[in-house]
């Protein structure tokens, strides 16, 4: 899992049989103090989240089981919206 912050939607009118109904979204994934890293990711969302939202996502072949019957060609999902994070910090962390 990792934290990301939803940037964007995106719209495809045309797409997989299998992807219909799901929210596309665009995430850019954070740190723990909450700084970008790395590139944007396009991720499905079927829980709600919103542009702003600090969220949890999963990658890779996992994604593809949010259904379990039916695996979607997907490479990443909303997983959860984080209400709140906590980080110790000392000075050994900087």
């Amino acid at each position: 899992m990792q934290m990301g912050r939803v940037i964007g939607s995106v719209w495809a009118t045309r797409k997989e049989e299998g992807l219909n109904g799901l929210k596309l979204l665009i995430i850019q994934p954070i740190d723990s103090n909450q700084q970008p890293i790395r590139t944007e990711i396009v991720a499905a969302d079927r829980i709600g989240a919103g542009i702003g939202d600090d969220v949890l996502i999963t990658s890779g072949g996992s994604s593809r089981y949010i259904m379990k019957e039916n695996p979607l060609p997907i490479d990443a999902v909303v997983i959860g919206i984080i209400d709140s994070t906590e980080v110790m910090r000392g000075e050994e962390n900087g």
